[in-house]
């Protein structure tokens, strides 16, 4: 994506109600620095404005540059703590790892930036002990939110949950800070763990519009923040964001056509199907209250649809929906509406026979 684009992008972010914005990786190349310049210059008085980096002092001091125009700049700065990572990555000692991170979160707070984020990449493959000494280290040196990742996707929601309050049950000081969630969705796990983490006591959750990113991606924005709408008061334990949700098609839309990443049909909350409904059955239902197969209204994502009910046309549906579809978009009088319906029910079935045909 270009400045301009993602710059768009911080836009609809502002007006979704995001509470921080992770503009980028300033070190990665001289279009990301600027990227998260501009970000941080034009729209840095609305929220938080973060730079990524790595734990070393270039990364930091160059994040710093890029972020430190905003109102409210952040700098988050991270290193591996799994064995694996450790060992063949980073080819260091646990004692290295934590001394790297500690002096880098000094570091970080001794530019002058007062808030700072830390990650333990891996954490969901890392030591339990070694992950509350390493976060006891940099809360020392000055961390403000650590958050946790499960960099690969491996955890379960039970098994992530519990991570977070473990975290929270036995690092010293981390009453001082916030504990954030970074979910991987390689297992097509990632909404569902982040929601298990905030449920567990994380404040503050790591997501991307449509859920792009790395591999599988990351949780989605759109799919957490609905699942908390619609349950966080009564299952979640109260749990709510500040999330205007009637941004949320404009924001998919803009991303998708500035990343070229089309979104998938099926895509929950913002694919094409989400709010369509093609079974008979459901139609029905749909047209006598919508309530009885949409948990969530369309309207309330800010999307509007073709048609009321969302029907669309398939060989499984009912005369008397064809008949609805066809009267919102034509005049026709009622009596000679059955035949009509009829005729496009047998060509829709023909046109499937044909295609099965084909195929088999």
């Amino acid at each position: 994506m270009t400045s301009k684009e993602k710059l768009d992008i911080a836009r609809q972010l502002i007006k979704l109600g995001v509470d921080v914005i992770e503009a980028g990786f300033p070190a990665a190349s001289k279009d990301d620095f600027e990227a998260v310049k501009a970000i941080a210059e034009e729209i840095g008085n609305a929220v938080v404005i973060c730079g990524l980096s790595r734990c070393n002092e270039k990364d930091i001091r160059t994040a710093w540059d890029a972020v430190k125009y905003a109102k409210r700049p952040r700098i988050h700065t991270f290193i591996a703590t799994s064995p694996i990572h450790m060992k063949y990555k980073l080819r260091k000692s646990k004692e290295e790892v934590v001394e790297i991170a500690r002096s880098m979160v000094s570091f970080a707070r001794s530019l002058g930036c007062e808030d700072v984020e830390f990650s333990p990449e891996d954490a969901g493959r890392s030591d339990r002990e070694f992950l509350y000494q390493i976060l006891e280290e940099v809360i020392k040196a000055g961390a403000t939110t650590l958050n946790i990742p499960d960099t690969v996707g491996i955890n379960l929601p039970s098994e992530f949950g519990q991570l977070i309050a473990d975290i929270k049950a036995n690092t010293p000081g981390i009453e001082n800070v916030i504990i954030s969630t970074h979910c991987q969705n390689d297992l097509g796990l990632s909404t569902a763990n982040t929601l298990a983490g905030a449920y567990s006591g994380a404040r503050q959750v790591e997501v991307t519009i449509n859920g792009i990113g790395e591999r599988a991606g990351n949780a989605s924005l759109e799919e957490v923040v609905m699942a908390i709408k619609c349950r966080g008061e009564h299952v979640l334990g109260g749990l709510y964001t500040g999330i205007n949700t009637k941004h949320i098609t404009m924001a998919s839309k803009m991303v998708e056509d500035y990343s070229g990443l089309q979104v998938q049909p099926h895509k929950a909350i913002v694919g094409a199907n989400a709010f369509a409904h093609e079974s008979g059955i459901h139609q029905d239902g749909m047209l006598k209250h919508k309530g009885t197969y949409e948990i969530i209204s369309p309207e309330d994502i800010g999307l509007e649809r073709a048609n009321e009910a969302g029907i669309v046309l398939g060989k499984l549906r009912y005369h008397s929906t064809y008949r609805t579809s066809l009267s919102e978009f034509i005049y026709c009088p009622t009596q000679y509406l059955m035949g009509l319906s009829c005729s496009i029910e047998l060509f829709v079935w023909a046109q499937f026979r044909y295609i099965e045909g084909l195929t088999y």
